[in-house]
């Protein structure tokens, strides 16, 4: 590459002050990041391209880790986006580890001359624009310019490796028995739910009461088939249920995966695992490329795909697996009309009468119908375009919806997830109408009557027993609308052990270091206790556990773990009865609590914590000791 392009010539516009920025402990300027290679990801959250970058970006971070910062530019498309709460609960739902600043007002936009969503701009050492590139696929190019400049300005001695180092939203952020739950669809000849707990990369099986029945997944993120307990995915969002078998849209994965309920064997069955870079080639099982697929839907042996990345409608023969673009030309628009001609954009929820598709189309904020017979069209119910959004009731010319992503059709009417509205909405298909069911449109976590219950950004919903089930990402529930007495409730899970041996396996919570405590030589007692803050509670009959370890069993020793405890079933305070003797020991003790905020409304938790614990043993100990333990909470 010509060194005057790495030199750059056009200085890279400082950040302005008073920005709101995250996954930071103070706001960045560019001034104090001389001698590093920044990247800037101008996105908005609601954008599946924006999504396809973050896989690249993550590459480069861990390829150059102490030469390159990379930063989040977040432009909103939609007003939701604006607010920098839900910007916080994208980072941690796309597990996003670098700064990121609310440019809500597009002023960093229009510095750099930003014209797309996602548009990368790379600055180079000495603060000068060296690249920039909108689109998705910038790996490799970009890969190819940071390393020639890492070699051009380190020659130089203008390149500065000292690590930045970012508190990052994550941190000390309790873990939920749900982690954005994308997705819910029920069986109904089975009385199940199929719960998709997306950041959990696994799926729930469950009573309509919320009993835990079975669980698919590790837990793992990755791509392997297997056991329900080996098998891996990765954000996986929508499923139909059909014939004893499952089908997951293992959305970040590109896979179409098929789960047999009877076997407990997952497997995959349409997808390569790496996302199609061309549009519209057909093929056949493992061999054909998929695009984000983010829902699925079975009628007459025939799946049908909400294929968002590439804004279209497939479908597969679950036959032959021979697998097809079935409605949309990929071109991201609302255009009406035959299937092959029509253009949809982002659709990521399905449904069906039987007799046609419906789907909701989120980069539209639309509600369409897509016929199933060969000469069929696509139609719209409700939406515009891409810009023309809201939240109004009405007819099809004045009604407006914002970026929905979940629809289900039930006793003649679409009830849709009106995701960034925080709404749930009721379509009449035939009149061509919209009316608000329940929320009042302000993002929050209230049970009780339609008109006064508040979600965030429910993404999902089914219908089972004339109750609408939503998947509410924001809030890591399940929430139960009851269409008899217009109630809302959280779906309360049980049957909790069947998630302990997930979380017992694989230990991913805090470490906490505890100074170190004297004990007296012969026999002691140490007190492990939970500590709650006001209106938070342990959930009753939940699989918490305690494991105590000494690495010196001769200094303190733990007797048989039932025996050790003055109470058993497990319950706070912990008491273990120890054996000690002179000298130095340090005790492990990994605790799992699970625990709600009061109310009807209260979402479940778990923390999960390893304490560590420097103990003496010595004649100016004391018999008893405390070990506390104070949970995470929001």
């Amino acid at each position: 590459m010509d060194t005057g392009m790495l030199e750059g010539t056009i200085t890279a516009p400082e950040f302005p002050d008073g920005m709101e920025w995250l996954n930071t402990a103070h706001p960045l300027r560019l001034a104090d990041l001389r001698g590093k290679i920044v990247l800037l990801d101008f996105w908005t959250f609601c954008c599946i391209n924006c999504m396809h970058v973050l896989p690249d970006l993550k590459k480069l971070e861990v390829k150059y880790p102490d030469e390159l910062v990379v930063i989040g530019v977040h432009s909103a498309k939609f007003t939701n986006e604006k607010d920098s709460d839900a910007i916080r609960q994208a980072i941690l739902r796309y597990n996003i580890a670098h700064p990121v600043v609310n440019d809500r007002d597009f002023v960093i936009w229009r510095s750099y001359g930003a014209r797309a969503w996602p548009t990368l701009v790379l600055i180079n050492p000495q603060g000068k624009v060296i690249g920039m590139h909108s689109g998705e696929g910038i790996f490799e190019p970009f890969d190819e310019i940071i390393s020639q400049a890492i070699r051009y300005f380190d020659g130089k001695g203008q390149l500065q490796r000292k690590p930045i180092h970012s508190t990052l939203e994550r941190t000390n952020r309790p873990s939920t028995l749900l982690a954005f739950p994308g997705k819910v669809k029920a069986d109904q000849s089975g009385q199940r739910l199929f719960i998709t707990d997306s950041n959990h990369n696994r799926v729930l099986i469950t009573d309509p009461d919320g009993r835990i029945l079975d669980v698919i997944g590790s837990g793992r993120r990755g791509q392997a088939d297997g056991t329900f307990e080996t098998a891996a995915f990765a954000q996986p969002q929508g499923t139909a249920f059909d014939k004893d078998v499952l089908y997951i849209a293992d959305t970040e994965n590109h896979t179409i995966r098929a789960a047999n309920l009877t076997t407990r064997e997952v497997i995959t069955i349409l997808g390569t695992g790496r996302q199609a870079r061309s549009y519209n080639v057909s093929g056949k099982g493992r061999d054909v490329a998929l695009n984000s697929p983010w829902d699925v839907l079975v009628l007459d042996n025939q799946l049908y795909i909400a294929m968002a990345g590439s804004h279209q409608l497939w479908v597969a023969d679950l036959n032959t697996f021979d697998a097809k673009p079935f409605a949309g030309s990929a071109r991201e628009a609302r255009i009406d009309g035959p299937l092959r001609t029509a253009a949809l954009a982002q659709p990521s929820g399905l449904t069906t009468d039987g007799k046609r598709l419906y789907f909701a189309d989120s980069e539209i904020s639309a509600i369409r119908s897509a016929d199933v017979t060969p000469n069929g069209r696509v139609a719209t119910i409700i939406g515009e375009d891409l810009f023309e959004y809201g939240d109004i009731d009405g007819s099809r010319a004045i009604a407006r919806l914002q970026h929905p992503l979940g629809v289900v059709y039930y006793k003649d009417k679409l009830y849709v997830a009106d995701t960034y509205n925080s709404k749930i909405k009721a379509i009449d298909p035939k009149q061509n109408t919209s009316t608000t069911l329940a929320g009042t449109g302000e993002a929050g976590f209230v049970d009780g009557g339609f008109a006064v219950a508040q979600f965030n950004e429910p993404s999902g919903i089914t219908v089972l027993n004339d109750k609408l089930y939503v998947a509410d990402a924001n809030n890591h529930a399940i929430r139960v609308l009851s269409l008899e007495t217009e109630q809302v409730t959280s779906l309360v899970l049980g049957n909790l052990e069947v998630l302990a041996g997930q979380a017992k396996e694989r230990f991913q919570g805090r470490i906490i270091a505890l100074p170190r405590q004297t004990l007296a030589p012969g026999t002691a007692t140490i007190s492990v206790n939970a500590i709650l803050p006001d209106s938070y509670h342990l959930i009753e009959n939940a699989p918490m556990s305690c494991e105590s370890h000494s690495s010196s069993h001769e200094v303190v020793s733990f007797p048989d773990e039932m025996s050790s405890r003055e109470n058993s079933p497990l319950a706070f305070p912990i008491n273990l009865r120890v054996t000690t003797a002179p000298g130095m020991s340090e005790l492990t003790f990994d605790i799992v609590v699970y625990y709600c905020r009061d109310g009807q409304d209260g979402v479940c938790m778990i923390d999960n914590v390893r304490l560590t614990l420097p103990v003496e043993v010595n004649e100016d100990g004391a018999e008893r000791i405390a070990v506390p333990v104070e949970v995470l909470f929001p």
